[in-house]
């Protein structure tokens, strides 16, 4: 479903008459600062998420380490 020219016009007329062409201007100004918002949050989100999934990445190896070191140690019992 697309929209043809004569809906397109018909919402441009609408926005007109509901906010008037001074308003216009600002209007898309608002609604660019709010995208821009956005989709600065949207990174800020996905960075600390990546930063959180590295972080307990690296917990688990160090985990897996002492467990490795545990075994062997339990393993060579000449080394203690």
């Amino acid at each position: 479903m697309s929209l043809g020219f004569t809906e397109i016009l018909l919402i441009i007329i609408a926005i007109l008459l509901l906010f008037g062409a001074k308003r216009i201007p600002e209007l898309v100004k608002a609604i660019a600062r709010a995208s821009y918002e956005y989709k600065k949050a949207k990174e800020l989100i996905k960075k600390e998420s990546e930063e959180i999934i590295n972080a307990g990445e690296q917990k688990a190896e160090a985990e897996n380490k002492a467990q490795a070191i545990d075994v062997k140690a339990e393993e060579n019992p000449e080394t203690k």
